[in-house]
């Protein structure tokens, strides 16, 4: 035992003992008091070591034994430095002779760094207390021996705690449960400007905006109930009056019984983190913003359609990338023909809505040849084939709608089903083979053709608006057809108004979809006035009886203001088709309120372009005199070879 720099480690106990109680019995004196002195040194919670004047050991008790590992016999008669450390020795003597020549009692915790030596050579941090007893046989010394080490090790314990405490980045602080501060550190001080001297026993809402001063109110309380509180962001103000973003995580603090007399906080600044939120939400906004402008531009605006009342909508993702590859598209065709085009490129980001531009450009152009929808789907798969984009897939659908034969000519590649919705009859899907998608390669694609009554909405989609994770794809598409046919009454709303219903049902959260989601809807005009047909043998002769066929229909139509023109033009395209197409030739015409439409169709496959004619040719005229009085016309491929039309505004 080592007393400072290894003295004397005898030190007077706080139990009874000699020092307690003046001087030991003297020889001679009654046994019963010898034996109770004994007695008392035994009863001492603290191992008690008693030495003579030349720092032999003269008695201890049990707890010496216990403490130190030596059976009394081994201890009595030996010096002290027995149980002082070897490194201590050296200096103990001379400790333990100035100890005797100035005498005087040392309590229990005199703040010296005192250790023991067990027989098994280990140390141990000890408190000791000394206490010198004049007997006739001379000056003996009492120790009272307290082993420290649970104590020290918890003292270390908490410095060391204390020290993390101090060199913490984040603020930590203390108080109590009505707010009071009874504790703040260094990183306190660098947040909030305020010494702890200025701090401490004022309340939390020091730090508070005046309109955070309910916040710190409901903080408390939630504490006060044992509620432990994380990561909480708030604001919080400094002592020059700067507001902060800061994570506040909060516990209550606890006495031995479990009740709860405090609260400690650490409290982080986090505005560096909240400015770079800021600032890359502003940035991802504006990214996502360049990437809407650039999609919708390329998706384009579809033109309005005579008689074909339409409604669309577009909904980016609002998660991820946002922009996609969904596009859609209105061509009219001519003759009361429409093209009604939607695809989908699978996958997000800029590099879809790319390959969604060229290929809508290229449906868009594709279809303006009057090109049937089977053949454009299979131009469209060499289209994706030369992107060279790998692993590329696109859905597509083509529809071509004709009113005035009441009928819709479709090929889908992949796509899903497009419905059909008849007022007051419910909607259905539309019957149409199942194609690859595109991009699979070397696919033959086929189209069908199914009526469709005058005045009957069309309805096409991408996958956004039904496919959400781990639902059933037909349980949706099912769900899709129940709420258009309810929503096709026998008087149904507006297109528009249609519209935003469907997306209302189907995508309630507009915040909360992974994919781009597409609607369009497409009400077919009502059906045509009034038409004619019929079927001529490609010879001389048909040219005029085509053109009295037409006059007479003319007539029943009350278009003679047009008829000079029709049968004009009609002789030539009957000419062309008897001179240069094969037979059957087909004339069909038809009367709608604002135009007359007249179409010839023969068997041959070569389509007719206007030519310049020489002088001193007899043919080449005719289509250049139908481009100058006609309104409109074209030439557009058939399975049976094809037809020539044109268009006179009524």
């Amino acid at each position: 035992m080592n007393d400072r720099t290894g003295g004397t480690a005898t030190h007077p106990g706080a139990g009874p003992g000699p020092g307690a109680h003046g001087v030991p019995p003297r020889a001679g004196e009654p046994g019963t008091a010898e034996e109770r002195f004994r007695g008392l040194l035994e009863a001492a919670p603290d191992a008690m070591v008693i030495v003579d004047g030349t720092g032999a050991i003269r008695l201890v008790n049990a707890q010496t034994e216990a403490l130190f590992g030596y059976r009394r016999e081994e201890l009595l008669g030996q010096p002290v430095e027995l149980l002082v450390p070897h490194r201590l020795r050296g200096h103990h003597t001379l400790h333990r002779n100035a100890y005797a020549a100035n005498r005087q009692v040392r309590p229990m915790g005199a703040g010296l760094d005192l250790h023991g030596l067990r027989r098994d050579g280990s140390e141990f941090p000890v408190e000791i207390s000394l206490s010198p007893l004049e007997t006739a046989d001379g000056l003996l010394i009492s120790a009272a021996v307290r082993d420290v080490s649970d104590r020290r090790a918890a003292e270390e314990r908490i410095s060391e705690l204390a020290a993390l405490v101090e060199s913490s980045q984040d603020a930590i602080l203390a108080k109590t449960l009505d707010g009071h501060i009874t504790y703040w550190n260094t990183a306190a001080q660098r947040l909030y400007g305020y010494t702890a001297a200025e701090v401490m026993g004022r309340h939390i809402s020091l730090l508070a905006p005046s309109d955070h001063q309910e916040e710190i109110a409901a903080l408390m309380g939630r504490l006060r109930l044992g509620e432990k509180v994380e990561h909480f962001e708030t604001l919080r103000v400094t002592r020059a009056g700067a507001l902060l973003d800061v994570d506040v995580t909060m516990w209550p603090r606890r006495a031995s019984d479990g009740t709860v007399i405090g609260a400690c906080a650490i409290v982080r600044d986090i505005s560096d983190r909240k400015r770079a939120e800021a600032e890359l939400t502003a940035l991802y906004e504006q990214q996502r913003h360049v990437a809407l402008t650039l999609q919708r531009s390329l998706m384009g605006t579809p033109p309005a359609v005579p008689g074909l009342v339409t409604a669309s909508r577009y909904r980016p993702a609002t998660q991820g990338a946002g922009v996609g590859g969904d596009w859609f598209d209105l061509i009219p065709l001519g003759a009361g023909r429409v093209g009604v085009l939607i695809g989908d490129v699978m996958g997000r980001g800029l590099e879809a809505a790319a390959v969604m531009g060229q290929l809508r450009s290229a449906a868009h152009a594709l279809a303006k040849t009057g090109m049937q929808p089977r053949r454009l789907m299979q131009a469209l798969d060499a289209c994706v084939a030369d992107l060279d984009v790998p692993d590329q897939l696109v859905t597509c659908c083509y529809l071509v709608v004709a009113a005035d034969e009441a009928k819709v000519t479709l090929c889908s590649a992949g796509h899903l089903p497009v419905l059909v919705a008849v007022p007051g009859a419910g909607a259905r899907p539309l019957t149409a083979p199942v194609n690859a998608p595109l991009g699979v390669g070397d696919i033959l694609y086929e189209q069908a053709s199914a009526a469709v009554p005058p005045g009957a909405t069309l309805v096409l989609y991408t996958d956004g608006l039904i496919e959400t994770p781990g639902c059933d794809i037909e349980d949706s598409l099912a769900a899709l057809t129940a709420t258009c046919g309810a929503l096709f009454t026998a008087e149904p709303p507006a297109p528009d108004v249609v519209a935003d219903l469907i997306l209302s049902t189907l995508r309630p959260d507009a915040e909360g979809h992974d994919d781009d989601v597409t609607l369009l809807l497409a009400q077919l005009p009502a059906a045509p006035l009034a038409s004619a047909t019929t079927t001529l043998p490609a010879r001389a002769a048909s040219v005029p009886e085509g053109r009295a066929f037409l006059s007479k229909a003319l007539a029943a139509w009350n278009c003679r203001d047009k008829a000079h023109d029709a049968r004009l033009l009609v002789s030539e395209l009957l000419t062309n088709a008897v001179r240069h197409g094969q037979g059957p030739v087909t004339l069909h015409a038809c009367r709608t309120a604002d135009e007359l439409t007249v179409e010839v169709g023969d068997g041959s496959p070569h389509l007719p372009e206007p030519r310049r004619a020489d002088e001193d040719e007899e043919s080449g005229r005719g289509l250049n005199l139908v481009r100058m009085i006609a309104d409109s016309w074209g030439v557009r491929p058939t399975d049976e070879g094809k037809t020539t039309w044109f268009t006179l505004r009524l």
